[in-house]
């Protein structure tokens, strides 16, 4: 049986770990330096991604400046607060990403979304995670 986006958004937990996050912005080449960087790290959430233009690394906020002599030409971002939708994800469902970004949208709240095999991620300002909790909690409410 597949359960539909809005079965799932009633139902799934919302996770968050109270850090801060920065996410960094850095040129191609420092595609192995960031690696090493998120290789390097002990914590349980982070993120990197390296396409054709630009690396781009999500690192909690403490961490920051312990690694900041390697990653001297990045670009930081303010503070972001994650929330995960902490359950598993069938990679075909669709529509779970639009109603969560319609939601925060509707509460000015923008995302940056990251998707792990079986979770879903959002990173959202610091300053509007607690608009951000509430516009989903209201959302869970109303699926």
């Amino acid at each position: 049986m597949t359960v539909s986006a809005k079965e799932l958004l009633a139902a799934i937990p919302l996770y968050t770990d109270g850090q801060l996050y920065r996410v960094l912005h850095l040129p191609p080449s420092a595609a192995m330096a960031a690696a090493g960087v998120l290789a390097q790290m002990r914590e349980p959430f982070s993120a990197l991604i390296v396409d054709k233009d630009e690396v781009t690394l999500v690192i909690a906020d403490d961490l920051l400046e312990e690694y900041a002599r390697r990653l001297k030409e990045s670009e930081v971002s303010e503070p972001y607060r994650l929330i995960t939708f902490d359950g598993a994800l069938e990679p075909t469902l669709i529509g779970f990403i639009a109603a969560i970004s319609k939601a925060l949208a509707d509460a000015g709240v923008p995302i940056l979304p990251l998707a792990a095999f079986q979770r879903d991620h959002i990173l959202v300002p610091a300053a509007q995670f607690e608009a951000a909790w509430s516009a989903l909690q209201k959302l869970q409410q109303r699926s």
